[in-house]
C-alpha cells in the first residue's frame, strides 16, 4: 500500500519524556500502519505507551526520531493543515461542566474554526447521531458517564475526520452506553473513517480489525484477532467441578505449575496452560475451547514472577501455627442495609434500598452510570449521611456513630483519593498516621504495603507520575494498612490494564479467604462472576440481587437460553427503565 493512501504511519518512531534526573523511553523504534476504512485496537499494559503513541497521531506531540505521516502528509511539517483530517478524543475529554451540551458543541466548533452555517449542520447529524438531541440544554457536568463520553465523541467529529484516534473511549461506562458507543464507531467505520482506539476490554479487541500489542514502548504483535490466538490452540479449557467453587476451583488450578493463566467465568473456570491439558483432579470436569484474544495477551506477557498467589493476611493477627482463623459455621451478619433512601432536593438518589453482606463475602454493587450505586458506598462508610433507613455496618449504626465503624472499614474511591504531589511512600506514611498506626506497628505495617504490593521501585516516584495499575495496587495498599475487616471497593479497576485487574482479584480473593468482607462496584460485567452475591442497581432502585447465576437466571427465555452477565445486565436494566418511560 503506496503511503499516501496509508490513513497513518509510523516508520522508526521513538519518544522519551524527562522523570527527575532520568529520561524514560515511552516509545522505541516503533514502526506502523493502518488500513484504511477499519478499526484498528492498541492494547498493552499500563505503561507501555498507547497514549504516547495516539498523542503523536494526532499530532500533539513530536517524535524523538523518526516520521509520522497521515494520508501521506508528514504530521511535523504539515501539522496545521491536517488538524481538520484527525479527530481525537482522549481519555478525559476537556468537555466544560457548566455548559450546556450545546454550548460545549459550539465551542469546540468555534476552537476548530468552522463556519456557524457549517456547525449548525455538523452539529444536529452529531446530536442525532449520539441521540443526545434530547438533552442539548442539560449542564454537561449532570450528563451520566456514557453521555458525556459520547458529547465527547461528538466535539471530536465536528470537522467529519478521515482519521478518529479515540483513548480508551469506553473507561468508567456501563455495558448499555459501552454498547451504545461501539454502535457508533462501528456506523463511522463503515462510511469509511479509520479508526485507531486503545481499549481495556478484550471483547472490544476482538470486535476490531487488527490489534496492535504494545509493551514496555516496543509493538509486539500486529495481526488480526484471529491470527494472534490461533498459536494457542490446543492449550484452552473450560474447567467445571461438582464440588467446589468457581472461586476455590479457580485458587487451585492457578496454583498449578502446568497452569499459565485460569479466570472465572459464568460457565466455569477458562485455563490457559503452557503446554496441552494439565491432569484433571477428582471431580473436575476438562472441556477444549477455542482460544481467545484474552488468552494471546496473558501468554505474551505474563510473568509467572509478578503473578504469582497472593497470600493475604486475615484482618486480626495469624495464630501461631501461620492458619489463618476458621470462619464461623454460623454466617456473620457485617452488613446490614433496610429501606435505605438519599435525597438530594427533590433527587431520590437511592430509593427503599436493603441487603445484607456476610463476613467473608465479596458482594457486589452493579448498575448503569447514575444508578445510586456510588452514593450507597458512601453511605456505608460514614462519607454521606442517609436521608432515610437504616444502616448498620460492623454492628454499627451509621447515623449516630459512623466515627467508630470507619476504624474497621478501608475504601478505595474511583479516583484512589491518593495525593499526586507526594511520592508513594510519602502517602504510605500519611495513610498509616491517619489510621492511628504508631512506632513499629507502623514501620512494619509500610514495610508489609512496600513488599507485598511491590511498591518498593517506585517508592521515591510521585503518585502523578505512577502507571494507573501502579496507582491502584497502592490505593489498595493505603487502604490496607490498618488490617481493616471490611474493605469498600469503587470501580478500582476503572481504565486499569488486564493483567493489573487479574492480579487484583487474585487479591481479593486471597482476602476473602483470610476473612475480609469486601464489597465492590464495577463496570467489567466478567468481575461480577468472582462476587458471591450481587445486587443490581437501576435510577436507585434494586432490580434483582442473589448469586451471579440467579441473577443470570432472571434475564434467561427461551431465545436467550445461557444469557451472560453482560447480557442480564442490559436486558433487565432496559426493562425497568422502559417501564419507569412509560409510566411517566
Amino acid at each position: 500500500m503506496a503511503a499516501a493512501d496509508t490513513p497513518l504511519l509510523f516508520r522508526a518512531v521513538s519518544k522519551s519524556f524527562a522523570r527527575g534526573s532520568q529520561r524514560v523511553q515511552a516509545l522505541d523504534q516503533i514502526d506502523l500502519g493502518l488500513v484504511p476504512g477499519t478499526i484498528t485496537a492498541l492494547v498493552g499494559p499500563d505503561g507501555a505507551g498507547k497514549t504516547t503513541l495516539l498523542r503523536l497521531a494526532a499530532g500533539l506531540l513530536r517524535p524523538d526520531g523518526g516520521v509520522v505521516t497521515v494520508l501521506g502528509a508528514d504530521l511535523g511539517s504539515q501539522g496545521h493543515s491536517l488538524q481538520q483530517e484527525i479527530g481525537y478524543m482522549p481519555q478525559r475529554f476537556g468537555l466544560y461542566e457548566d455548559l450546556t451540551v450545546q454550548e460545549n458543541l459550539d465551542l469546540y466548533a468555534n476552537l476548530q474554526e468552522i463556519r456557524p452555517e457549517d456547525a449548525s449542520t455538523r452539529q444536529q447529524d452529531l446530536l442525532k447521531l449520539t441521540a443526545l438531541g434530547p438533552f442539548r440544554t442539560r449542564r454537561a457536568g449532570a450528563l451520566s458517564g456514557g453521555m458525556k463520553q459520547k458529547l465527547g465523541l461528538a466535539c471530536a467529529l465536528l470537522r467529519a475526520p478521515r482519521l478518529l484516534l479515540l483513548d480508551e473511549p469506553t473507561v468508567g461506562v456501563d455495558p448499555i452506553a459501552r454498547r451504545e458507543l461501539w454502535q457508533i464507531v462501528q456506523g463511522l467505520r463503515d462510511k469509511g473513517v479509520t479508526i485507531f482506539l486503545s481499549t481495556a476490554y478484550f471483547d472490544e479487541a476482538e470486535r476490531c480489525d487488527e490489534i496492535i500489542l504494545l509493551h514496555q514502548g516496543k509493538l509486539l504483535k500486529k495481526d488480526t484477532p484471529k491470527a494472534l490466538s490461533a498459536p494457542l490452540q490446543g492449550r484452552c479449557y473450560l474447567v467445571t467441578d461438582e464440588f467446589r467453587s468457581k472461586r476455590q476451583l479457580r485458587e487451585a488450578l492457578q496454583a498449578r505449575p502446568e497452569v499459565q493463566d485460569a479466570r472465572i467465568l459464568a460457565e466455569g473456570v477458562r485455563v490457559l496452560c503452557r503446554s496441552g491439558a494439565a491432569a484433571a483432579a477428582e471431580g473436575e470436569r476438562w472441556q477444549a475451547v477455542e482460544p481467545a484474544f484474552a488468552d494471546a495477551f496473558v501468554d505474551l506477557l505474563s510473568d509467572p514472577q509478578e503473578n504469582e498467589a497472593y497470600h493475604a493476611e486475615p484482618p486480626n493477627q495469624t495464630p501461631a501455627d501461620g492458619r489463618p482463623a476458621s470462619r464461623a459455621e454460623t454466617p456473620e451478619t457485617v452488613v446490614d442495609v433496610h429501606d435505605l433512601g438519599k435525597f438530594f432536593g427533590s433527587f431520590a438518589a437511592v430509593k427503599g434500598t436493603s441487603f445484607q453482606v456476610q463476613k467473608g463475602q465479596i458482594f457486589g454493587l452493579l448498575g448503569a452510570n447514575g444508578a445510586g450505586k456510588t452514593t450507597t458506598f458512601r453511605m456505608l462508610c460514614g462519607l454521606l449521611p442517609a436521608s432515610s433507613g437504616s444502616l448498620r455496618v460492623a454492628g454499627v449504626d451509621m447515623r449516630r456513630a459512623s466515627s467508630q465503624a470507619r476504624a474497621r472499614i478501608g475504601y478505595v474511591s474511583q479516583k484512589f483519593s491518593l495525593y499526586g504531589n507526594l511520592s508513594c511512600a510519602q502517602n504510605l506514611a500519611f495513610f498509616s498516621a491517619a489510621y492511628g498506626l504508631r512506632s513499629s506497628r507502623r514501620r512494619q505495617r509500610i514495610d508489609w504495603a512496600q513488599q507485598e504490593f511491590q511498591l518498593h521501585d517506585y517508592a521515591n516516584v510521585n503518585v502523578d507520575e505512577l502507571p494507573l495499575g501502579i496507582k491502584q495496587r497502592l490505593a489498595l495498599a493505603c487502604a490496607l494498612l490498618h488490617s481493616p475487616p471490611i474493605l469498600f471497593l469503587d470501580e478500582p479497576t476503572s481504565g486499569v490494564d488486564p493483567l493489573a485487574r487479574r492480579e487484583f482479584w487474585q487479591r481479593i480473593t486471597g482476602l476473602a479467604e483470610a476473612g475480609v468482607t469486601v464489597l465492590i462496584t464495577t463496570h467489567f460485567m466478567e468481575e461480577a462472576e468472582y462476587c458471591d452475591r450481587l445486587i443490581l442497581m437501576s435510577l436507585g432502585e434494586v432490580l434483582a440481587q442473589g448469586s451471579p447465576e440467579e441473577i443470570r437466571s432472571q434475564a434467561r427465555d427461551a431465545e436467550h437460553p445461557s444469557p451472560s452477565m453482560e447480557d442480564a445486565f442490559i436486558r433487565l436494566i432496559e426493562a425497568h427503565e422502559s417501564q419507569i418511560r412509560r409510566a411517566s
